[in-house]
């Protein structure tokens, strides 16, 4: 089923975003491979990139996703910006938190404004 990027959240959002990071998650757990194709990793616990900043926070780091909050809307707002001077490469996404609207921003950058996610995240 295709979600628009901007309304993405929760486990539909944490596998948009291992998408990007080259992360394969299915209901069973997830994988990461290496450029190789060979499985590095294996854990249970599905990635938490929108609800936890240890896992968010360096994606928001690397792309340079800058914040600013919007009077009129109460939710934060995220883009994408090229340092220096923090011109704006990629539209504002909007969220309930400023983790939420990072990825959106994110996942939106690297698959566009409407994502492909599996039925069982729906």
């Amino acid at each position: 089923m295709k979600i628009k990027t901007s309304e993405l959240i929760g486990s539909a959002l944490d596998w948009a975003v291992a998408k990007c990071e080259g992360v394969y998650w299915n209901i069973n757990g997830y994988f990461v491979w290496n450029a190789l194709g060979h499985r590095t990793k294996y854990s249970k616990e599905c990635p938490a990139y929108s609800s936890d900043w240890a896992q968010g926070g360096p994606i928001i780091e690397r792309e340079n996703i800058v914040f600013g909050f919007d009077d009129i809307a109460p939710p934060d707002k995220a883009h994408i910006a090229r340092k220096p001077g923090f011109i704006t490469i990629h539209n504002e996404f909007y969220g309930p938190t400023k983790l939420i609207a990072a990825m959106r921003c994110y996942v939106a950058s690297k698959l566009g404004d409407e994502v492909e996610i599996p039925e069982e995240l729906e």
